[in-house]
């Protein structure tokens, strides 16, 4: 039987009975999945005997991970790096209508299969989906459905929710999820001792070699099995004094550059491939960036989760004491390594994401808009306050929320002393990056001269 339609006259308003009628009819949305329902629990897929491929978002976010995977016995690795193949299979595969980022996933993990010639019986796919206005959530129904019309139905692909904090791992996610944690913020340590100290190099290319050098080491430590969280945390710490002496010990130059705040859609923003090193673009004529980490999603999901409680009615109910105390124990590891890094770090401090939202509620308030378009503006203010010259938002070309936030900007640059905001946008075509930089950086450094926030 067709849905039956109920109308009425006058006012339009039916009887509360009625409208539950109506209500019944509608499809359910698909509730997320939790540690005994995931995609990658072992009741699904036997995922001990398949190699597990992570994208790069960034590339040493995405070692870190899979360090964090092997630490509990899993095969995990890191795609190869990015190309014009990438790309051709990716828009083979594609419509066009999807986002950029998109693209370059699904390229990513074809190449492994017709290109490296991976076994679709030994082979996973880590894809995470995340609920709110972003094209991202479908990536893996996506990349599922044309696994399976070019017969790589042996190909598994696990998912987890941004719907429960990234809680959905599987049995294995209380063994899992602190470690993964720790391999998020040392990442984020990682990138952010290289984006403030690479500018100022005096050896070109020594801040990236020591980079990666402190990643293997760290990506070595995480991945270390069969020890304890206090056990494993004490290791981590010892490294992360050997990170600290190391790009320490890199010789500067003495000099001022324009700060350049970095938001944005967080793979095109973080994948250096997806964005055309656009850091790099910004640091050779004449800026230092400082970029959003990975971590600040992580905490905007658990910020989202007390929020739905909230909304539910349901706080101090067993969910949202556990969504407290998960939150205690990721500050807790927070403030155990960054430990050695307060005075480093003194001129970038990072915020809580609660201070970010707080910044964009004038404009996009968390409960009416979702997301990263709320991080971008709340982050880009944010920056001001700390004495950025300039922001930056990178996003895919097409991306909900660069149009939204590009059209927030005007507004939110007018009420913070005209700090100029630039919107670039990506989609694998190729651009004059160097004279938009260039153009973008005479307006920050005329704002530098008479910015009324200095950096501290």
């Amino acid at each position: 039987m067709g849905t039956e339609t109920i109308t009425r006259s006058g006012n339009g308003k039916g009887s509360k009975e009625q409208a539950e009628r109506v209500l019944d009819t509608m499809p359910k949305p698909v509730a997320a999945h939790a540690p005994v329902s995931s995609p990658v629990s072992k009741q699904h897929i036997d995922i001990h005997d398949r190699v597990m491929w992570l994208c790069r978002m960034p590339y040493g976010g995405s070692r870190m991970l899979a360090a964090a995977f092997r630490s509990i016995g899993l095969d995990a690795r890191v795609t190869p790096e990015e190309d014009a193949r990438t790309l051709e299979l990716g828009g083979k595969y594609t419509s066009g209508d999807e986002c950029y980022p998109q693209r370059i996933v699904l390229g990513d993990y074809m190449k492994l299969i017709q290109d490296e010639g991976v076994d679709p019986k030994k082979t996973a796919f880590l894809l995470p989906t995340a609920n709110g206005p972003c094209r991202f959530g479908q990536y893996w129904a996506l990349l599922r459905r044309i696994l399976d019309d070019q017969g790589y139905e042996d190909v598994a692909i696990l998912a987890f929710t941004s719907a429960d904090g990234y809680a959905g791992i599987g049995d294995q996610a209380r063994e899992l999820i602190r470690t993964a944690w720790r391999a998020v913020l040392i990442q984020d340590i990682l990138l952010k001792l290289l984006l403030k100290t690479r500018p100022y190099e005096v050896a070109p290319g020594e801040t990236d070699r020591v980079y990666l050098e402190n990643l293997d080491l760290m990506s070595e430590i995480t991945a270390r099995q069969g020890i304890s969280n206090k056990e494993r945390m004490a290791e981590l710490k010892e490294g992360l004094k050997r990170v600290r002496s190391s790009f320490l010990a890199i010789p500067v130059r003495e000099e001022e550059r324009p700060l350049i705040g970095v938001v944005g859609e967080i793979f095109c923003r973080l994948n250096t491939f997806a964005n055309n090193e656009l850091i790099r673009h910004i640091e050779a004529q004449g800026g230092e960036c400082w970029l959003a980490g990975v971590g600040e999603w992580v905490w905007y999901t658990n910020q989202e989760a007390f929020r739905r409680l909230r909304e539910e009615k349901r706080r101090f109910s067993k969910d949202w004491v556990k969504t407290f105390i998960t939150a205690r124990i990721m500050h807790a590891d927070e403030e155990a390594l960054m430990e050695d890094f307060h005075d480093v770090f003194a001129h970038h401090p990072e915020p809580h994401v609660a201070e970010v939202l707080e910044y964009a509620a004038p404009y996009l308030p968390q409960a009416g808009a979702l997301g990263e378009m709320v991080l971008s503006t709340g982050g880009a203010i944010y920056l001001y306050n700390q004495g950025a010259d300039g922001i930056v938002d990178i996003s895919p070309f097409t991306c909900m929320n660069g149009i939204v936030t590009e059209a927030i900007y005007p507004r939110v640059s007018k009420d913070h002393d005209g700090i100029p905001i630039r919107v670039f946008y990506f989609d694998g075509t190729h651009s004059d990056l160097d004279r938009d930089v260039g153009i973008f950086l005479e307006l920050a450094k005329t704002y530098k001269r008479r910015k009324q926030i200095p950096r501290p």
